[in-house]
């Protein structure tokens, strides 16, 4: 179970970064 709870965490933060770096273009604009 543990592998499984690093590998959704990995999951999370690849989208987490996809919203950030939409955010980032949006207060750049």
């Amino acid at each position: 179970m543990g592998s499984v709870l690093k590998w959704r965490r990995k999951k999370i933060n690849k989208h987490k970064r996809r919203k950030l770096r939409k955010r980032m273009r949006y207060k750049s604009k």
